[in-house]
């Protein structure tokens, strides 16, 4: 390889991480996720991410799972999750992408998603309201 061919890649590579960092100022922002228990059982949880899988939780009826994290450099984190309830009703989810109109209801920084009997919702931060977003399920989810 040239060293004009090699001076090329480089700086196509370091305008490319300014343009990013241009794009994205903050690329390693600090999130918060919550899962809301609003059924009058508890809730099971199970969220993962392609990296990171946060385990299994039995939550109690107005408490809540939550973790923070950094987003993927390149800003494609996905976290999703598995929700149930004692008598066999599921639903499988998204509750992290990077995605404008996403982020927004979360206020760019906390999503909030709340289990009730109905279905599951994510609280829209900036409007005021929770969305329904997501049914409840009859195994398999």
């Amino acid at each position: 390889m040239t060293s004009f061919n090699l001076n090329s890649l480089l700086l196509f590579f370091v305008l490319t991480l300014a343009v990013r960092l241009v794009v994205s100022p903050i690329p390693t922002k600090t999130w918060h996720v919550h899962v809301v228990n609003n059924l009058s059982k508890v809730l099971f949880v199970h969220c993962k991410s392609g990296d990171d899988d946060l385990g299994e939780h039995n939550v109690t009826t107005g408490a809540e799972f939550a973790w923070k994290f950094k987003e993927h450099f390149f800003q494609r984190t996905l976290f999703w999750c598995y929700v149930s309830r004692p008598e066999g009703f599921c639903s499988s989810f998204d509750v992290f992408w990077n995605e404008d109109s996403f982020l927004y209801r979360c206020n760019y920084k906390e999503c909030f998603w709340i289990v009730r009997d109905r279905g599951i919702y994510l609280k829209n931060i900036p409007e005021g309201y929770e969305e329904p977003r997501h049914k409840w399920n009859w195994p398999p989810c």
